[in-house]
């Protein structure tokens, strides 16, 4: 009797695959991919900064410092700063839910998680000027009570809060999904109560995830402009993010300062990539140790 036992396919083995494709053909992938990085990535970014610094070091400095810069430097963190938490938030509870637990409406909540996705963002806009406008559904009230929600900073938050919805949960679902509640469970038996077992064992397990999906959202939210600029009347000093005072100075032909201050968010989206790719490394890194311990020695005869 034969007995056959299947080849367990690891990224070793993928690798050493993919290492006996004809030289020619891995030459002319990397040389694809590395020109499609070059024309869309690299040169955008060789433009922003060769613009930004066209008229030397001081119009550059002035560009920054201006006081509506700085203004829509703090608008973006303080969006950014509320939007993130709240996110974080929601997107370990939605989570949890979503795949510890059996309830109805479970495809509905997947859905809404979606939404964000699906619409776009000055659609999203235009919806909470459908709400919270003077001509909406509350905004008589809002107007009544003195309370302003669009043309103001609450608006651009809960602009900046729907789009970034997505990114937290949507790492975290498909992790927790793939580990189970076996852990979870055993660490209960044992006698461990629910904060207990989510810090001790739930966490440990999801923190790259959960970090790579923060990272993520807080990109997102620094770079977000279109529901913010509906909801935003671009008032200066007020409620212009950095995206929409790049916007105004380009419009006012001063090619120079909007570069400057574009390459700001430049800056910014350098060191995500930066920090996603530190965070992807020790996530995989992490995985291999893990895979090591589970499968033990191995011995060939």
């Amino acid at each position: 009797m034969n007995v056959f036992t299947p080849t367990r396919t690891t990224p070793r083995t993928i690798a050493d695959q993919a290492a006996t494709e004809p030289r020619a053909i891995r030459f002319l992938l990397i040389a694809l991919a590395l020109a499609f990085l070059g024309l869309f990535l690299f040169a955008p970014l060789a433009v922003v900064f060769a613009t930004a610094l066209a008229k030397g070091w001081t119009v550059y400095r002035e560009a920054i410092a201006d006081p509506m810069a700085i203004a829509a430097i703090r608008l973006t963190l303080l969006a950014t700063g509320i939007a993130v938490p709240l996110n974080l938030i929601f997107g370990l509870a939605a989570a949890w839910a979503i795949t510890k637990f059996q309830f109805r409406g479970k495809q509905i909540l997947i859905t809404l998680i979606d939404l964000p996705f699906s619409i776009s963002p000055v659609v999203s806009g235009l919806i909470y000027m459908l709400v919270f406008g003077l001509q909406g559904w509350f905004g008589p009230w809002l107007e009544a009570h003195d309370i302003r929600i669009v043309f103001a900073v609450p608006g651009i938050v809960l602009a900046t809060v729907f789009v970034t919805v997505p990114f937290v949960a949507r790492e975290l679902i498909p992790l927790m999904e793939a580990q189970g509640s076996e852990e979870e469970e055993a660490a209960i038996t044992l006698g461990a109560g629910g904060w207990r077992t989510f810090w001790s064992v739930t966490l440990p397990n999801i923190r790259w995830a959960l970090l790579y999906g923060v990272i993520l959202c807080a990109a997102r939210a620094m770079g977000e402009f279109g529901a913010v600029s509906v909801v935003s009347g671009h008032i200066r000093g007020q409620t212009n993010t950095l995206t929409l005072h790049v916007e105004i100075l380009y419009n006012e032909y001063q090619s120079a300062a909007a570069f400057a201050v574009a390459s700001l968010l430049a800056l910014l989206a350098l060191v995500t990539l930066a920090a996603r790719g530190a965070v992807e490394w020790r996530a995989r890194r992490q995985l291999r140790a893990a895979q090591r311990r589970r499968e033990g020695p191995t011995h060939e005869y």
